[in-house]
């Protein structure tokens, strides 16, 4: 990875998942940058993830929400980033059934607000225009689904099928037309289903950990046989280090894993896996699994083509699946008390997305 002098990040959702492992990822490889991370602290943002920078003089935190155009300003003005990397967004399809305008807010709105704000900051600081970039963290969703074959690259249209992914086709769309009408150096990143450390536990695979540890059914849509590309949060964030290094402004890139997997054989993966590192008293864990009706609008299936990045930015993702699940089930193993204290305070692997508003 080619690394340059030392920037300003600003973060949005840096308590999230991927923005808590982007940051970690971020500060180990580039020590000298300087990281704001601009987080409403929302369910599933978790200050807990990051508190190893506690002393660190390199990273701040600001609780804020991206809908705050006053308090965006000021930060903006305090911090002078240059570099914006918005992961900042609610992300749950199943939450996005129940509550679809929670979504618009955030995910519409939000981004509209914080492209509006980066903007009216390079307005007013026009030396940061040149090396100014904003880059926005998107979704395979937006491209809706695929029969069995075929993959999505940067020029599919848009083909969304839940209210998550009609947010962040928006979104998508909005960040664009900044780009185009009003010159602000973006950014787009559409990235597949990513898995590993600090995964909040409503998502398929930290679900199935936990529900194998605590003896509970395993709950499978339909028939299992929806298919996702996985995508290592590690690789993801090296990834993303490339692009702030290396994107071309006004380029859209699209980051997977190259690991096609029914839903099935994820869960029967992490039973085995479990069967060998906390055995059950008695049977494997794939005795646990309950097939339950499906999610309405439920895409069959994702593939990404990664090969614009590939090629122009040199970049790869490093794990296979089973090196990446084997890493993730024992992370969970480990950090017990860290989903424990979300089963208690937070959320209990109760099922979302069954009811339609």
């Amino acid at each position: 990875m080619l690394i340059l002098c030392a920037m300003r990040i600003l973060v949005t959702g840096g308590c999230g998942f991927i923005g808590s492992n982007f940051i970690i990822n971020r500060l180990k490889s580039n020590e000298d940058d300087i990281i704001l991370n601009y987080d409403l602290l929302t369910y599933s943002g978790n200050s807990n993830n990051l508190i190893r920078f506690d002393s660190n003089s390199n990273y701040s935190f600001v609780k804020g929400d991206i809908c705050d155009s006053f308090l965006l300003s000021s930060t903006f003005n305090m911090f002078e980033p240059d570099i914006v990397i918005h992961f900042a967004a609610e992300t749950h399809v199943d939450r996005s059934i129940d509550s679809p305008i929670n979504f618009l807010n955030t995910n519409v709105f939000g981004t509209a607000t914080i492209l509006k704000e980066s903007l009216k900051y390079l307005n007013t600081n026009k030396n940061k225009f040149t090396t100014f970039k904003f880059i926005h963290i998107s979704t395979d969703e937006v491209f809706g689904s695929l029969p069995e074959i075929g993959s999505f690259n940067e020029n599919c249209k848009f083909y969304p099928n839940s209210p998550y992914a009609a947010s962040k086709a928006s979104s998508d769309h909005f960040v664009r037309a900044w780009n185009k009408t009003y010159n602000l150096p973006t950014i787009i990143t559409n990235c597949s289903n990513n898995y590993g450390p600090f995964q909040f536990p409503e998502k398929l695979i930290p679900l199935i950990i936990a529900n194998c540890i605590d003896q509970k059914p395993l709950p499978i849509y339909g028939k299992g046989d929806n298919i996702r590309d996985w995508l290592f949060v590690n690789d993801h964030c090296e990834a993303l280090s490339s692009i702030i290094d290396k994107g071309q402004i006004g380029h859209n890139y699209n980051i997977g894993g190259n690991n096609e997997i029914k839903n099935i054989e994820i869960v029967k993966k992490i039973c085995t896996v479990l069967d060998n590192l906390r055995p059950r008293s008695s049977g494997s864990y794939q005795d646990l699994i309950a097939f339950v009706k499906d999610r309405p609008g439920h895409d069959f299936r994702y593939a990404v083509d990664s090969s614009k990045i590939s090629s122009e930015l040199n970049w790869s993702p490093k794990e296979s699946f089973e090196s990446g699940i084997l890493k993730t089930i024992q992370w969970y193993l480990d950090n017990e008390h860290w989903w424990r204290k979300i089963q208690k305070k937070i959320y209990n692997q109760e099922r979302l997305g069954l009811s339609i508003n």
